[in-house]
């Protein structure tokens, strides 16, 4: 009996000491029922797309079915709201934007803080934008599209998705980095139209939704807003080129409520970080203008701090409000 009590505490004790993940792992191993991935968008638009594609592969590497649930509304702040109040049992994942960092300043009554309730996964890509004209613009590169706007203040119009979206504050980043007053113009649909009629002037676009616009001719790109040119199109300069600092992408990612194990995020880190390097998703990902970009989770935290603390100073520059 001494003997079976000894052995009894010896297990005991050696159950304290191990990491959560391992006392997770000793009962049963992760993953072992389906994961849920919360996107912030509505189906069938890039982001969307990308998760389900993602979450398609991570299913074959892992064993266990990822069902993409889409819940937009508010900027994506819903989905994140709904995986922040999930278990950290790394079963409830976000789909996690560079929207949810706008956020942040954008709704200062939010019930949640990104940073400090999301943990960091993994970064799948960054979104590539470019800004584009109407060609009734006499303006052909960045440079004269300043000179223009400075010897036409207000008279300039910007189109966006809407107050606080990504085609917003993009225009609002070059605004302050170039000292000039382009007219924001929100639109709650495409304002594609009205830029090709020349009724407003300049927009920021995702790089796919504007590409067959560019090659025929009907707008000029000016430049891509990413920190380096896209590779598939390397005759676009990018922003900072002319505006050394300028950087804006649309970044995807996945988060997981604060709290999941450490062993589940680095082993979801490691199986994103394989999908996006398999060729044939990569070449789907660069097809839809979405550049991958592994790192690290605690990389891709950094990554996420400076993203939250660029747009803050970007959102309180224009004054921007939510619709």
């Amino acid at each position: 009996m001494k003997l079976v009590r000894r052995q009894f505490v010896h297990l005991a004790a050696l159950g304290a000491t191990m990491p959560p993940m391992s006392r997770l792992a000793w009962g049963h191993s992760w993953p072992s029922r389906p994961i849920r991935v919360v996107v912030g968008y509505p189906a069938g638009i890039t982001p969307d797309i990308v998760a389900r594609l993602v979450g398609q592969r991570l299913a074959a590497r892992l064993g266990q079915q990822f069902v993409i649930e889409n819940r937009p509304g508010a900027g994506t702040s819903i989905a994140a709201e709904d995986v922040v109040r999930a278990p950290a049992d790394g079963y409830t994942l976000l789909l996690a934007a560079a929207a949810n960092t706008i956020n942040t300043a954008l709704y200062p009554a939010l019930d949640f803080n990104f940073i400090r309730d999301i943990a960091p996964v993994a970064s799948i890509g960054g979104v590539i934008f470019l800004m584009a004209i109407s060609p009734s613009v006499p303006a052909k590169a960045v440079p004269e599209l300043i000179a223009y706007a400075k010897a036409n203040p207000g008279k300039i119009n910007m189109a966006s998705r809407g107050n606080g979206s990504l085609t917003h504050v993009f225009g609002e980043l070059f605004n302050m980095m170039a000292g000039v007053d382009l007219v924001h113009v929100p639109y709650r649909g495409d304002y594609t139209a009205d830029l090709l009629g020349g009724r407003v002037q300049v927009a920021f676009f995702a790089i796919a939704d504007a590409i067959g616009y560019v090659r025929s001719g009907k707008l000029r790109a000016l430049a891509v807003t990413t920190a380096g040119r896209f590779a598939e199109l390397p005759d676009i300069p990018a922003m900072c080129e002319f505006l050394p600092g300028y950087e804006a992408s649309g970044w995807l990612g996945i988060g997981a409520p604060s709290g999941t194990p450490s062993e589940i995020i680095k082993e979801l880190n490691s199986k994103t970080n394989a999908v996006i390097a398999e060729p044939d998703v990569k070449a789907r990902l660069v097809a839809m203008g979405l550049e991958p970009t592994p790192m690290a989770p605690a990389e891709f935290g950094k990554f996420i701090a400076a993203e939250t603390k660029k747009w803050a100073k970007v959102v309180n520059f224009a004054h921007i409000k939510p619709e």
